[in-house]
């Protein structure tokens, strides 16, 4: 890749802990430089999908993730500049606290890899602290004066004050970092009227609740625009260096991945790969094998010895681009962009379908992609959709490539929470009793649609819901999982320990004294599975 240099304006929010109000004044500023006429790029720091979806609402471009892990450090600046192109400005929004990364850092990565400050320095990008001020004035002052010197590699350029009580709190808290040389750049007072509603996997996403949503933002921008100095940020914004990377292109990436594979239609993998926070890939990004594979560009053998990815089988089409289905709507809400790109790119006809809405997959459908959301939330609608839950039972059983992730996993069970799904795989689903999130270095168990058997990819899991003891004589595993934390799969503890036929991978050097547990399922040319 030949770097260029791209004068492109850019802003990091961080923040010192979680819940310091990123999200809300993120949102805010960018609905606020929209409104002046600027095209905002959004950015989110991790792999969440729900923040940028209220991103995509301020500013009207598709909400972008930037992550180390998922992607590869060397991949996000590149990234960065192709979901920026054309854009007057680049707000990024940071995950938890500033220098908070992974847990357990590969050999030869920092000890805050994939934190805010490390995107924050691949991207040579100024930083804006956020900081919830209430129930304190003068001690802001200590804190914000740690964080700046912490890392002298970054460029610190000032602070938003979030939750300041009143007028004469705002003068407290200036004149305190005023004494430090710190520049604050907004006090946003206490706005309660300002809601955006939670439950048990973080914010609602934006798509469940748009009207609602749309005046939130709305609302935000104003009171970040009469309570924040915009001219200044934006000073800082353009004051950013320029940044030395070539913009990704997913038909070049793609072109790449493709060219490492082995007839087998497998995809090579390289880079750190000691511990199940640490993976990079040399895979083309966030959905590449996919794209590849369901859009007919691998070759070999498909899952379990059917046909190869992209050639015929029951219910396709000839002389045409394959047609892959992508679930959407309220239900299934998580996606990323580069996602659909890369279908495109590898030349399939991308198509919608809704399955609280559409009673039938698209006409000509050859694939299928259910992705993540909340079908928890959606069950009895779901449910009542009878005819699409058939159809898509009938369209996995006459052998059609189908992958799914997490919420797609659930809406392929035989039940969720004791409503019938489509049955595609004989296991139950049922909420569980705490959050499991995290990366995770994943090792292929089988050959399927997504990944040839022992390939290594990077993913993340994100949910509250749990697999009930499948019966006997269950399908392959996809996944095998290297548990360094033996708490980090407890929640698969009756899944088979051993796949017949794909024996668990040599551990590395950070695994040598793990455990390997079996996730997801890999039937007919169906892959499901909870990671992302």
């Amino acid at each position: 890749m030949v770097s260029a240099a791209l004068d492109l304006p850019r802003l990091v929010l961080a923040a010192p802990t979680s819940g310091a109000g990123k999200t809300t004044v993120t949102t805010g500023l960018m609905a606020a430089l929209r409104a002046r006429g600027l095209r905002v790029s959004p950015h989110k720091v991790g792999p969440d999908y729900i923040d940028p979806g209220y991103h995509a609402l301020a500013t009207g471009r598709p909400g972008r993730n930037l992550d180390a892990v998922l992607c590869g450090p060397h991949r996000l600046a590149p990234l960065f500049a192709h979901g920026a192109r054309g854009a007057d400005i680049a707000v990024v929004e940071g995950v938890m606290g500033l220098f908070d990364g992974v847990a357990r850092p590969g050999p030869g990565e920092a000890a805050d890899h994939a934190s805010t400050a490390h995107v924050a320095r691949l991207l040579d990008a100024p930083v804006i602290l956020v900081v919830d001020v209430s129930g304190a004035a003068r001690s802001i002052a200590a804190l914000v004066a740690g964080f700046r010197s912490f890392d002298r590699r970054l460029h610190l350029a000032g602070v938003i004050l979030n939750r300041v009580g009143s007028p004469r709190h705002r003068e407290l808290l200036t004149d305190a970092l005023a004494d430090i040389g710190v520049t604050v750049f907004g006090a946003v007072p206490r706005a309660h009227a300002v809601h955006t509603p939670s439950r048990h996997l973080g914010l609602v996403p934006a798509a469940e609740r748009r009207p609602a949503a749309l005046d939130a933002v709305d609302r935000l921008g104003a009171l970040v625009a009469a309570s924040c100095d915009l001219d200044g940020l934006l000073r800082v914004a353009r004051a950013a260096p320029p940044l030395r990377t070539q913009a990704w292109d997913p038909a070049a990436a793609l072109a790449a991945a493709t060219s490492t594979s082995g007839a087998d239609g497998s995809t090579s993998t390289s880079g750190s790969t000691s511990t199940a926070g640490s993976t990079s890939t040399s895979t083309a990004g966030s959905g590449s094998t996919a794209g590849a594979a369901l859009a007919g560009r691998g070759g070999g053998q498909g899952a379990a010895g059917g046909p190869a990815p992209g050639r015929q089988v029951a219910g396709e089409g000839v002389g045409r681009p394959p047609r892959i289905a992508v679930a959407g709507g309220a239900a299934f809400t998580f996606a990323y962009a580069e996602h659909v790109e890369l279908l495109t790119a590898a030349g399939a006809d991308v198509v919608a379908v809704d399955p609280l809405r559409d009673d039938t997959l698209p006409t000509g459908t050859d694939a299928l992609i259910i992705g993540g959301g909340f079908p928890e939330e959606h069950v009895g609608a779901l449910a009542a959709n009878t005819r699409l839950r058939g159809q898509i039972a009938a369209f996995a059983a006459r052998g059609a490539a189908v992958v799914a992730e997490c919420a797609g996993l659930l809406y392929l069970a035989r039940s969720l929470d004791g409503a019938p799904m489509c049955g595609v795989l004989d296991v139950e689903a049922v909420m569980g009793p705490r959050l499991t999130l995290g990366y995770r270095r994943a090792v292929a168990a089988a050959p399927s649609p997504l990944a040839a058997a022992g390939s290594v990819l990077a993913a993340h899991e994100f949910h509250r819901t749990v697999l009930l003891p499948p019966p006997a004589g269950a399908p392959p595993a996809a996944w095998w999982l290297p548990v360094v934390d033996p708490a980090a799969g407890a929640h698969r503890g009756a899944t088979p320990p051993a796949v017949p036929g794909a024996p668990p991978p040599a551990p590395g050097p950070a695994e040598a004294a793990s455990r390997w547990l079996a996730e997801g399922f890999v039937h007919r040319r169906v892959h499901a599975s909870y990671l992302h």
